[in-house]
């Protein structure tokens, strides 16, 4: 398969007061086309951010990508002017937010909202729009499309908002989907809907999915590729069977432990000792260092580089003599 995005060297920094928070510093991914990616870690690891520097959303002077380069369908996108970048955001590359209430407008109808990108991106009259709007509605599993059509974000459920922002993201049918935690406060029920609806558009039209999530249990059900970030950096990556049946970086580890097991009866859950450092303060270093088990000098003083450990798995942490010899 080919690549359809290319993410090389990215960097995403904001600035404070305080210095600068490097939110992602050195990312480098590939995502094929007709590929479910999912990127993995703790809050405040960089998972967000890297989605929304794809997306062209990082806006100066808070924030700013300060280097690297983001390949789509042959073109860096970090180098495209503003307008040419808006055509094809809400078109060719659509995003699902976290939280559908604060992402939809309070004062605009939900048949509104979803036909807005089919009149900007697909020049659609007002009248082909509405219908469209309503099929979108019926798509992602809302009975009673036109009377939902007509309400407002407020008058509807949290699970059906989420549709709703499935609708809109899907409805230009963009290549590329990124989700950013798309599952987030539902129940397992809805939650399982959501996750059924998006390998589903993803098989009918070979959409590409960026899938961000702290739940390795989503992971499991949905992901060919896995990422783990941790602290702005990617510290594993492989593919989704090969990085579950044998994790080779003690924070894939710790994730994997933490996760709860059904039939096994455990008295308390496991938890990774510590918090992820702050970003102000990060040192030439491991940043997983005082975390981790199994923690040597070198990890306190010199910051593993991400290497290959063979079955196409890549890790970047000093127990493994191949990231020690090409270090």
């Amino acid at each position: 398969m080919d690549n359809l995005i290319k993410v090389d060297h990215l960097s995403t920094y904001f600035y404070s007061d305080e210095g600068a928070v490097k939110a992602v510093d050195d990312v480098n991914f590939r995502v094929k086309a007709g590929e479910i990616v999912c990127i993995v870690g703790e809050s405040g690891c960089g998972k967000s951010v890297t989605a929304m520097s794809i997306m062209g959303l990082v806006e100066e002077p808070g924030g700013k990508v300060v280097s690297g380069k983001i390949e789509f369908d042959g073109e860096d996108l970090l180098q495209l002017d503003k307008n040419t970048l808006r055509s094809i955001r809400g078109n060719e590359i659509a995003m699902i937010f976290q939280e559908p209430m604060s992402s939809l407008n309070p004062v605009m109808k939900i048949g509104e909202q979803i036909m807005e990108p089919l009149l900007i991106h697909l020049k659609m009259s007002k009248k082909e729009a509405r219908t469209r709007a309503i099929e979108l509605i019926k798509q992602v599993g809302i009975s009673r499309p036109e009377e939902i059509a007509d309400s407002y974000p407020h008058e509807l459920s949290g699970g059906m908002l989420q549709r709703i922002m499935i609708a809109i993201s899907i409805s230009c049918k963009p290549k590329l989907l990124i989700a950013d935690e798309p599952t987030t406060a539902l129940d397992v029920t809805i939650q399982a809907q959501i996750l059924d609806l998006l390998r589903e558009f993803k098989e009918t039209s070979n959409m590409s999915i960026m899938l961000i999530t702290h739940d390795l249990g989503v992971v499991a059900e949905m992901a060919d590729y896995v990422i783990v970030m941790y602290s702005g950096k990617i510290v594993e990556e492989g593919e989704v069977v090969e990085l579950f049946e044998r994790p080779k970086h003690p924070y894939t580890r710790g994730l994997l432990k933490s996760k709860p097991i059904i039939n096994q009866r455990q008295e308390e859950l496991y938890s990774i000792p510590g918090q992820v450092p702050n970003p102000l303060e990060l040192q030439e270093s491991c940043y997983f260092h005082d975390r981790c088990e199994h923690c040597m000098a070198i990890c306190q003083t010199k910051q593993p580089q991400l290497q290959e450990v063979g079955n196409q798995q890549k890790v970047a942490c000093w127990l493994y003599e191949e990231a020690v010899t090409h270090a």
